[in-house]
């Protein structure tokens, strides 16, 4: 008891002592406070409010990612492209109401009562949970929770906590509730890659959220807190118990009633089976980089841009259908692979993009031949041909002679002899029926006359890149000794039914941003979206390009092309390049010498049709396909009679600048112009240029010695067994021809200098 008098005593004493600088101090004391005050705001201001990210950004692009959607002009979603979360805004106001309704009943029902943190019924409880189970906890509203989402990082820290904070409170104040709760529904996770209401709905129901049912708004409503404890594909039980929670706080908050809380809980919801979305993966992926080209990489994946494409759905589809069931009788011929493109030469338009027989199969699915480089073969050879008319070297009645020749070359020192496919020599042959049979011989003799270089200069105005230094290349570049794309042949050929004009291919038709502001919108006269409706000629003259050639050579490469007459030699009048019902089909075949492309290039005024066949890792095919009509072919008389259906058999139109006499059949002459050798010719009807008349070849006799026993012409060197005789030659540019020989067993002997 002692002790507190003492205590007491002492303090009266200090009290006593240094009262004056006890009063001094209350001063010092309250400016310390306030320094230390101001030292922790600033601290608190440095660390917490230093980064913090403005409210506005959730209204700005990019802040929030949303994928970017790829549609066919049928209006087919073909894919959704992005980063990691995929996402596609919805308007609130396009949303049944019991969608908001769930999302707030489970998720925060006081949201439209609180300034954006809860107090007492959030922060409270997750400092509880955080202090006794030393655990940071939720506790969020939510506007915190799409904070949290949009704005900052994951991490589970305090400092980040106070960060939601304050950012909730300061979005309460810029935004309206229904559009921080309309940000909340595209923002969070609902399972997988799917983010946000709408593609949620997409991934579960296979529907827009603007059509969910309230029993289905209900099982989404669960999914945010936890995607893959909830998950209706993981954890089928888990989900319904967790849309009974929701469905209860809904009748709770009296959002629904009694009865419909009944009737929801015993409806049956049918969720879809998680599947692949993309379709017509080459062709989408093409575009794709085009996209990224012009936006830029981040815009494509986060930007939310919706692509409306060229492609037909419904013609990909078919396309894709046929080429897989005709790969399949083509395995015992040694073909693994194919691919179809099929345009609109008029306007450029990609309508259907089939890049390998199955995008995901095996190694090599995922290439696009397309886009790739391969030889065409005889394919080319209409591009040499139509050079040669241009430049009036040439006529459709121009004689070429299909005989054994070899041609020089530098650093060829036993020169280069061509052979036709079938091993034959077929004479005086005009370019008619040479181009519609695809002799090589003929074929050869044109580029010699073109001359290489003069040719890959035109063949780049035609649109193909892949010819380059004219060093590299020799006379079997018109056989396909070059590498092109498809996607180039396409816009190369665009010229014949174009009358003249090359077409770039096109392969979207307009770009809007996320809040549907038009980037970009393909304009041309002759653009009709639906392509499946009868069509008329295009409008040539409102046909923007480059004119390569001139509308009669355009012309009349195709009416050979289309000859069905003139290719019967080598194909015979009921071949696969002949479509049912359309006689109007200009139609070219290509097979490379060591068998490994194998192609069919046709078109209308409307429709062109390329098709490929071979093997990916450049193996032989079966030494079957050399015919031409076996292999491409059907698989492209098919895709054309398809895009035909319901189409009118359209010709191609013939200039004014085109005329047509009679020409004789084996020199190519005009009847009135023949010379007496050729005066009884027998004739048939020929079209030629007003500026280009049919050049025939001269008919001479004259005195030669051949052999007794086989007619043969004699030999050089030969002097045994011999006897000259009178008799009939025809000459071209480069050799002559005994017309009235025996030319059987002839191997190339005779070489040409060039």
């Amino acid at each position: 008891m002692r002790v507190m008098p003492r205590l007491v005593a002492f303090w009266a004493k200090i009290k006593t002592k240094y009262s004056p600088l006890l009063k001094f101090n209350r001063k010092t004391f309250f400016l310390a406070g306030f320094s230390l005050g101001a030292i922790v705001f600033l601290i608190f201001s440095f660390y917490i409010l230093k980064d913090l990210p403005s409210p506005n950004r959730l209204a700005e692009t990019g802040t929030i990612p949303y994928s970017t959607h790829i549609y066919s002009r049928d209006n087919q979603l073909l894919y959704e492209i992005f980063h990691d979360q995929n996402r596609t805004p919805v308007e609130l106001a396009s949303l049944p109401k019991y969608i908001k309704e769930a999302t707030i009943s489970i998720e925060d029902k006081d949201f439209y009562r609180h300034g954006g943190i809860s107090l007492f019924g959030g922060v409270l409880r997750a400092v509880k949970a955080t202090l006794v189970g030393k655990k940071l906890q939720g506790g969020s509203t939510l506007t915190q929770q799409l904070v949290k989402s949009a704005l900052l990082t994951p991490e589970r820290t305090i400092t980040r906590k106070v960060k939601e904070m304050i950012l909730a409170l300061l979005v309460e104040k810029r935004y309206t509730k229904d559009e921080i709760l309309e940000m909340y529904l595209n923002q969070v996770p609902y399972g997988g890659t799917a983010w946000g209401i709408q593609e949620a709905s997409r991934l579960y129901f296979n529907k827009s959220a603007t059509k969910l049912t309230l029993s289905e708004a209900a099982l989404l409503a669960g999914l945010p807190q936890a995607p893959s404890l909830y998950s209706p594909y993981s954890n089928p039980k888990a989900a319904k118990n967790r849309q009974t929670e929701v469905l209860s706080r809904m009748l709770e908050e009296g959002y629904i009633t009694d009865a419909q809380y009944q009737k929801t809980l015993k409806a049956k919801i049918k969720v879809i089976a998680p599947k692949n979305r993309l379709k017509a993966p080459h062709f989408v992926f093409y575009v794709k980089q085009l996209l990224e080209q012009e936006y830029g990489e981040k815009t494509v994946q986060e930007g939310g841009l919706r692509v409306y494409t060229t492609l037909d759905y419904s013609v990909q589809r078919a396309a894709e259908k046929i080429l897989k069931e005709e790969l399949a009788d083509l395995e015992s011929y040694d073909v693994g692979n194919g691919a179809i493109l099929v345009t609109r030469p008029a306007t450029g338009e990609i309508l259907a993009m089939v890049g390998s027989r199955d995008f995901f199969e095996g190694t090599y699915g995922a290439y696009n031949v397309t886009t790739a480089l391969r030889q065409p073969g005889s394919s080319i050879k209409p591009l040499n041909y139509a050079v040669g008319i241009e430049r009036g070297l040439v006529s459709p009645a121009t004689v070429f002679l299909d005989m054994p020749s070899c041609f020089m070359a530098p650093g060829q020192p036993k020169g280069y002899c061509p052979r036709n496919y079938d091993g034959q020599f077929h004479g005086p042959v005009q370019l008619r029926m040479a181009l519609a049979n695809s002799l090589n011989i003929p074929a050869v003799k044109m580029l010699a006359l073109n001359g290489v270089e003069n040719f890959i200069a035109s063949a780049s105005a035609f649109g193909i890149t892949t010819f380059k230094d004219p060093k590299n290349y020799g006379l079997s570049l018109t056989l396909g000794g070059g590498e092109v794309k498809m996607i180039e042949m396409a816009k190369a050929f665009s010229a014949f039914p174009n009358q003249g004009i090359v077409k770039d291919t096109v392969s979207i038709l307009k770009v809007t941003n996320r809040q549907g502001t038009l980037l970009y919108e393909y304009q041309d006269p002759n653009l009709i979206q639906n392509i499946r409706k009868a069509l008329k000629y295009p409008k040539f003259l409102a046909i923007k390009g480059e004119r390569v050639i001139s509308q009669a050579t355009a012309f009349l490469i195709s009416h050979i092309l289309l000859d069905n007459n003139a290719r019967a030699q080598s194909f015979g009048t009921s071949s696969y390049l002949a479509v049912p019902n359309h006689s109007g089909v200009s139609v070219k075949t290509g097979t490379t010498d060591d068998l490994k492309d194998n192609w069919t290039i046709g078109y209308s005024p409307n429709f062109l049709t390329l098709v490929w066949v071979g093997n990916n890792d450049s193996t032989p095919m079966n030494p079957y396909l050399t015919s031409g009509v076996t292999g491409a072919a059907p698989i492209w008389n098919r895709v054309m009679q398809m895009v035909l259906k319901n189409q009118e058999d359209l010709w191609p139109q013939k200039p004014d600048s085109v005329l047509g006499k009679e020409i004789c059949v084996t020199s190519g002459n005009l009847k009135s112009e023949a010379n007496d050798l050729d005066k009884e010719c027998q004739t048939r009807f020929e079209y030629y240029t007003k500026d280009a008349n049919p050049k025939g070849v001269t008919i001479v006799k004259k005195k030669v010695f051949v052999e007794k026993d086989t007619n043969k012409l004699a030999k050089p060197g030969q002097t045994e067994n011999l006897e000259e005789q009178e008799k009939t030659f025809m000459t071209d540019a480069f050799s002559e021809y005994c017309l009235d020989c025996s030319h059987e067993g002839e191997t190339p002997a005779n070489v040409i200098v060039r």
